[in-house]
């Protein structure tokens, strides 16, 4: 088995970790831009060698994890190469964009579109770690552009990584992932920025800081690299999230400011429902 990862970062590596340890036979073989992260690869074990695009002719699987905007110019140039048995998936947080940009390639057939909902806040090949993906959910858009055979292939390995599926189309998609991802990480470097800008004093921050402020600021450490071309190529879907958060922001000021205290309760009270979508999902887990 032949795995090609192009994109060495947190989710590609991961994968191949995970196939790794489901197929110890498997060859893996690392394209990435950036040398310095290849050869950190290699070191670390989370791919076996370079290579190069001609390659990829006989892949078994190909996997494109390069920023969103990357992934425009990459994956078409990857379908150039693959040959007939070869099953390509991008895992990026856009699905439209992807989709389109390949819907008339002639080997469309031999695309997968997924975006497993999964991660951390760390970047680059040192953040790979295994089983990253038990029990995640794994959202696939266009399911029926891609060959059955091959269709078949990737859910077998998605699920072996403990992998729950979900189909969408990718604008449904686009829209729902503005609200539960691509809004929490714009509301913690926001977070971030105001705290910076007005704790002038950074051991005030690290000594006042509790557990609190680090969880909900956490994703501010994400990479500005991967995330600002999320936000431009889901910028309509984005915008209106933040119209609405910040909409109720306003709201719940203006009710501090009026000190009704009452309304204030109610409103926390009702938002406090999440525990049970939240935990439901742990069950699910």
């Amino acid at each position: 088995m032949k795995i090609y990862v192009i994109g060495i970062g947190l989710i590609g590596g991961s994968m191949v970790l995970d196939i790794k340890t489901l197929h110890p036979e498997a060859k893996i073989y690392g394209i990435d831009n950036n040398e310095s992260h290849l050869a950190e690869a290699i070191a670390l074990g989370v791919v076996d060698s370079g290579a190069a695009f001609e390659d990829l002719v006989d892949a078994d699987f190909v996997i494109v994890s390069v920023p969103v905007d990357v992934a425009l110019v990459v994956l078409p140039k990857v379908l150039d190469v693959v040959g007939d048995n070869t099953i390509v998936f991008e895992v990026g947080s856009t699905k439209t964009p992807i989709c389109e940009v390949v819907a008339h390639h002639p080997k469309r057939r031999n695309f997968i579109a997924t975006h497993p909902i999964a991660g951390t806040e760390f970047s680059g090949p040192s953040a790979a770690i295994k089983g990253l993906f038990q029990g995640k959910t794994n959202i696939i858009c266009e399911v029926e552009k891609t060959t059955f055979k091959l269709q078949e292939k990737a859910l077998e390995l998605f699920t072996a990584m403990g992998m729950r599926i979900r189909y969408m189309d990718p604008k449904s998609h686009d829209k729902h992932i503005a609200y539960v991802s691509h809004l929490s990480h714009i509301s913690a470097f926001m977070l971030g920025k105001t705290v910076i800008n007005k704790e002038k004093d950074e051991q005030d921050i690290f000594d006042m800081a509790g557990s609190g402020f680090e969880s909900t600021v956490r994703l501010a450490k994400s990479s500005p690299a991967m995330w600002t071309p999320i936000f431009k190529q889901n910028r309509k879907q984005v915008v209106k999230t933040l119209d609405e958060y910040i909409s109720n922001l306003s709201k719940f000021k203006e009710l501090l400011e009026k000190e009704d205290y009452d309304a204030i309760y109610n409103e926390m009270l009702s938002v406090n429902k999440i525990k049970e979508i939240l935990n439901g999902m742990n069950v699910k887990k």
